[in-house]
């Protein structure tokens, strides 16, 4: 049988590796949300989602009181039915983070399950496109960091064999966000992809004035320049300069990707799977943008992303951050520049269990 006979949730809190600042926030640490799924068959499923300091509580809440009982009794192989009912349960509450988070969780758990049964990594169950990934960097092109620091980091990733590096933006002045580029475009020549990432913070006056100033640097994305409900904004970005524009991690829904691709406001796709509301919607977005002939780079959760962008055939880079080690055993493998999809049963991910017992606040 495959019944669903216990669902829970956990909230364990985890450190951030390393300072992390961008145009409009800090990376203050991670609430990790974790769930459990059982079923009469003997197997158990543990999925994840996260916040980035604020609002873990209210995602557990929402899942304990909410979503997890209406699991009980049904059968796990049900995953699109089962999201769908969770989906509708919280309807008053959609489209948003708090009701993706949850989703996400619960819709992991249930690809974890579906991994396991069928003794496959999730990188083949979701469609099996590539065994491996290119990567880029994001660690060493922090807001706060200097200049030198910045190019160090962009020569180090480029010798280890990586297809890029990304450099916040946002300073004061556009000068200063130019000289930073060029310094690190100057260091690792024209063969290597910068990128570049605003995090919301420009108006799209702007963000068309400092995608002027960037043309000259041979930029492979511009990444969230405009808050992210501003479609139209990106619309007259994308018309206005030849940098692709990326956009994602701040969608919340198949629909809204639906409304930037349609529009032709992202050059290039970035969802996240604890924001998307799961491998379901992930992967619906990765077909939908394959269907534009966009790429897909997800944003953060490289540990579940390097699995889903080697399903896709449009997966394009996998976003280097660490951020698991202290509660996983064993890190994901890089050869020549590219991390290998998990090749064992499931998410591909082996969790430390005193190791989070350790940080469990909930």
């Amino acid at each position: 049988m495959t019944r669903i006979t216990a669902a829970t949730v956990a909230l364990v809190d985890l450190e951030v590796e390393t300072e992390r600042t961008d145009a409009t926030q800090s990376f203050v640490k991670q609430e990790t949300i974790l769930v459990t799924i059982a079923t009469d068959e003997g197997l158990t499923g543990t999925g994840y989602s996260y916040t980035i300091g604020t609002g873990g509580r209210s995602v557990t809440a929402l899942l304990r009181e909410s979503l997890l009982p209406l699991l009980i009794g049904r059968d796990s192989r049900d995953i699109e039915a089962l999201w769908r009912l969770a989906h509708d349960a919280t309807h008053a509450t959609t489209v948003g983070p708090l009701t993706s988070l949850a989703l996400a969780a619960i819709d992991t758990a249930l690809w974890d399950l579906k991994c396991l049964r069928a003794s496959q990594p999730l990188w083949r169950m979701a469609g099996g496109a590539s065994a491996s990934v290119p990567l880029y960097d994001t660690e060493n092109g922090w807001l706060h960091l200097p200049t030198d620091e910045l190019v160090a980091g962009a020569i180090a990733a480029k010798n280890n064999g990586w297809g890029g590096t990304k450099i916040k933006v946002g300073k004061p002045s556009a000068a200063e966000d130019v000289a930073r580029l060029r310094a690190v475009r100057d260091a690792v020549g024209p063969s290597f992809d910068v990128m570049t990432d605003a995090n919301q913070a420009l108006t799209a006056a702007e963000a068309i004035r400092r995608a002027r100033a960037f043309e000259g640097l041979d930029l492979f994305w511009f990444e969230e320049p405009l808050p992210a409900d501003d479609v139209s904004g990106h619309v007259r970005l994308a018309e206005a300069t030849p940098i692709p524009v990326a956009v994602g991690e701040s969608l919340y829904s198949v629909g809204q990707f639906r409304d930037y691709l349609h529009r032709g406001a992202a050059s290039i796709v970035q969802p996240d799977v604890a924001r998307i509301g799961g491998i379901t919607p992930w992967l619906k977005v990765a077909h939908l943008a394959e269907a534009y002939n966009v790429d897909v780079c997800p944003h953060f959760l490289m540990e579940l992303h390097v699995s889903l962008v080697a399903a896709v055939p449009n997966g394009r880079y996998v976003e280097f951050i660490p951020q698991l080690r202290a509660i996983t055993r064993g890190e994901i493998a890089i050869s020549a520049g590219r991390a290998e999809a998990p090749d064992v049963a499931g998410l591909g991910i082996d969790w430390n269990l005193d190791a989070l017992d350790d940080r469990r606040v909930e």
